[in-house]
């Protein structure tokens, strides 16, 4: 076994960092993390990527609606039926408002897309496309957290929550590890008799259920773990600095 000594490695203690800013360079410490915890009910918007009269995404996603309901969470489910294509329509129209106030009311999402042509389908990309990085000053999906899940109409693939876990990054949100892909769909639902008479089409008890309810335990844990941080997490050097250099072109404009 080789012996490694300190003299192996160099030495940084010294050097210094000319190109850093020290008035914006924080040190991350434990104290950051020592603040006031939320005790109320953590808040989740809900999204899928079909509209057909029956979505198994939208079904995955009432499925996941139902164990958050039972976990203590608020629930809203959004129904992406008239939302228009992006850039074809202005902002204030009902559905693209409704959804960006969702998102902003919201503290973590779920969004299940079907797989359609190795890819999610384009629904469910259209309502990601309507959720800017900003609104004014608010950024809405920042530090938010995310669970990915697809169906799939044949054999279990992952490339749909793959591109989720992409989008989900560019949005800035904290996806969790978790994920949940099921395969052959539209065997594991039945219809199930509610106590009002009416029927409903509800999973069945399957390892894949079993699967999408580890999903939304993590899901709420990273949500309280998380949420009264969520500004502190995303909170960049490269941003401050940009601030500041704006700031200081702004001050000093009458000197040009």
């Amino acid at each position: 076994m080789t012996n490694i000594k300190n003299s192996d490695f160099m030495d940084f203690q010294n050097e210094t960092l000319p190109n850093i800013d020290i008035e914006h360079f924080k040190i991350p410490t434990i104290k950051d993390f020592e603040r006031k915890l939320s005790n109320h009910k953590p808040k989740f918007v809900l999204l899928y990527g079909s509209l057909r009269e029956i979505s198994y995404s939208r079904l995955v996603v009432e499925e996941c609606a139902r164990l958050l309901n039972a976990m203590g969470a608020e629930v809203k489910i959004y129904d992406p039926t008239g939302l228009p294509l992006p850039d074809s329509e202005d902002v204030t129209h009902p559905k693209v408002a409704e959804l960006r106030g969702l998102v902003e009311w919201s503290e973590g999402m779920v969004w299940c897309s079907p797989e359609r042509h190795g890819s999610m389908s384009g629904i469910m990309k259209t309502q990601i496309d309507w959720i800017p990085l900003s609104i004014g000053a608010v950024r809405p999906t920042q530090g938010k957290t995310l669970a990915v899940m697809q169906v799939c109409g044949g054999s279990q693939s992952f490339n749909t929550v793959n591109q989720l876990r992409i989008l989900g990054r560019w949005m800035r949100m904290i996806t969790i590890p978790n994920q949940s892909s099921l395969p052959k769909a539209f065997l594991e639902f039945e219809d199930v008799e509610n106590s009002d008479g009416s029927v409903s089409k509800r999973m069945k008890e399957s390892g894949f259920y079993l699967r999408i309810v580890d999903v939304m335990e993590e899901l709420v844990r990273f949500t309280l773990m998380t949420r009264d941080h969520a500004d502190y997490l995303v909170d960049r050097y490269s941003e401050r600095v940009e601030d500041a250099e704006a700031l200081m072109a702004r001050v000093n404009q009458n000197k040009l």
